[in-house]
């Protein structure tokens, strides 16, 4: 399948591979409609593409280097706002042509309810999809304000398609009393923290079974990461998390994404950088 070029704008860390040489595709979705409190993620793909200009391509934590990898920076989709289920459809058409085309999606944010359609087309292509779900929040509702398209319900609604026991949630802590009893119930969930992450999915590295990691990047302690839309105390700071997230190199990443940046709720920027590395170091785990 060929796609033709989205929007020009400027790449990540100055990724300057074709799509056709690439091994692995990032695109953003500037899309917050559903946003249920402080709206604003649209924003973050283009500011993270900015911010990444002020960022070494070199990683210290793991001596590897981004210039190394096959990498291309799609740009943005265009979204139609206060359409959700058009915005679904025209992702998961987007993410079909990128895993036709044997490449592997990074996707940028942009709210959570995107995660949705990046994983439906996933486990299309991998039945045996996990997921790896790092958040605050359950996202487990079955409906918000009477609306079954959001992001609180987005874990909720992948898991009708992947058996919820193959979803990994860390981080959680908010959500409805029911929404914690379904996840203990069903799910493989570690909630309050993300400590201990990369020995818990140590089994997956043996397997090799296909994986999808999705960031929302709420799931910092606000204290070091302001800019999101559903701020929640009690969460890990930027160095801890990292650590976990280094800990899962040797999965078989399929994709990931990191959502939820809101740059008008922090105008120091210091989310952005955060969010800026924490994907530069996504991409060399995921590489491996």
């Amino acid at each position: 399948m060929n796609l033709e070029h989205l929007p020009q704008i400027p790449r990540f860390c100055g990724f300057s591979y074709d799509y056709d040489e690439a091994d692995w595709v990032i695109f953003g979705t500037p899309y917050d409609s559903t946003t249920s409190f402080r709206p604003g993620t649209r924003f973050g793909p283009e500011r993270m593409r900015v911010e990444s200009w002020g960022l070494e391509s070199y990683s210290p934590y793991q001596d590897r280097d981004l210039v190394d990898l096959k990498v291309h920076d799609a740009g943005d989709l265009e979204l139609p706002f206060g359409n959700p289920e058009r915005a679904l459809d025209i992702l998961e058409i987007y993410t079909m042509g990128v895993l036709e085309d044997d490449k592997q999606p990074v996707m940028i944010g942009g709210e959570h309810l995107l995660t949705l359609a990046t994983v439906h087309a996933l486990s299309r292509k991998y039945p045996d999809l996990e997921l790896i779900h790092l958040d605050a929040h359950t996202d487990l509702r079955t409906e918000y304000l009477g609306e079954r398209l959001s992001h609180a319900n987005v874990i909720r609604l992948i898991s009708e398609f992947i058996e919820p026991q193959k979803i990994h949630s860390f981080g959680i802590r908010s959500g409805l009393k029911e929404e914690f009893e379904f996840a203990r119930a069903n799910m493989d969930f570690h909630p309050f923290s993300v400590k201990g992450m990369g020995k818990a999915l140590e089994h997956l590295k043996e397997s090799q079974v296909p994986i999808y990691l999705t960031l929302d990047l709420d799931v910092l302690d606000p204290s070091v990461f302001p800019g999101t839309g559903t701020p929640e105390p009690g969460g890990p700071d930027l160095r801890e998390l990292l650590a976990e997230l280094l800990g899962l190199r040797g999965l078989n990443f399929v994709g990931f994404d990191l959502m939820e940046l809101s740059p008008p709720w922090d105008e120091s920027g210091i989310s952005t950088a955060a969010a800026a590395k924490l994907l530069r170091e996504l991409l060399l785990v995921a590489v491996g």
